[in-house]
């Protein structure tokens, strides 16, 4: 039997990267997903991938730090679905720069997507998750919001708050049976690390022990166990993959 057999899963951020590799994931394990991303474009796309592979999809079009169009297409995932058992916020951005030149403009655009987002999701579906009295939360922090990074400010204080939003959100729900964790991905093959230059690669990768980048498919794989029953008692916790760079 799969391991997601019967499960509705919504993941933010799902157009690429990490959250389309979650949501095929999760799908390949039994799950209908529910695909959010900025543009209907992306997000129709990997529910295209979705169904391909027998499973239900819907793709929305949603801005994460939009607090009226957030609770909109959660009223209306749920009236579609039915219900929800497992939200994975994802959606994130970076704004690089440091912290003396960086704009206000550049931080509230971080802060409100990757950590309002999470906020917005997650009190979103909180009493359809409440009154099930089940459900699985998966916040996609980072490892630099455990370990910061020169020109990073911004992504690192929303990376760091998912952290302790998770962590005061798990002791809300525990005793609903409601888990909610993190995980802190590494350096990881995407959009965003293909921007680094050459140089740069190179310095990070002599921090990681394993001494190479990882995959989207290492985070899905954190995800599935978090989302799955092997991990029913499991809540408030970080799940560094990262190569053992901040060990």
């Amino acid at each position: 039997m799969s391991q997601l057999s019967n499960q509705i899963a919504v993941v933010t951020g799902a157009g690429r990267g990490i959250g389309r590799a979650i949501a095929l994931k999760f799908a390949a394990e039994g799950a209908d997903v529910v695909c959010v991303s900025r543009t209907q474009e992306n997000s129709g796309k990997v529910a295209a991938e979705i169904r391909a592979l027998g499973r239900k999809a819907w793709a929305f079009a949603v801005d994460v730090a939009d607090a009226a169009a957030v609770s909109t297409v959660a009223e209306k995932i749920l009236a579609d679905c039915g219900k929800v058992d497992i939200l994975v916020n994802n959606a994130g951005v970076t704004r690089d720069g440091l912290v003396m030149r960086m704009s206000d403009a550049d931080w509230d655009t971080v802060l409100n997507t990757n950590l309002k987002g999470a906020f917005l999701f997650t009190k979103a579906f909180s009493r359809a998750f409440a009154k099930q009295r089940s459900g699985r939360i998966i916040n996609i922090s980072s490892v630099i919001g455990l370990i910061g990074n020169p020109g990073q400010s911004n992504y690192a204080a929303s990376k760091a708050g998912l952290i302790g939003f998770t962590q005061s959100v798990a002791r809300e729900f525990a005793s609903r049976s409601i888990t909610v964790n993190a995980i802190a991905p590494g350096f990881i093959e995407t959009d965003m690390t293909s921007e680094l230059n050459v140089e740069l690669k190179a310095a990070i990768l002599k921090q990681i022990p394993m001494g190479k980048f990882g995959a989207a498919e290492d985070i899905a794989n954190a995800a599935l166990f978090l989302a799955s029953p092997s991990a029913s008692y499991v809540t408030g916790q970080v799940l560094t993959v990262d190569g053992g760079m901040v060990m």
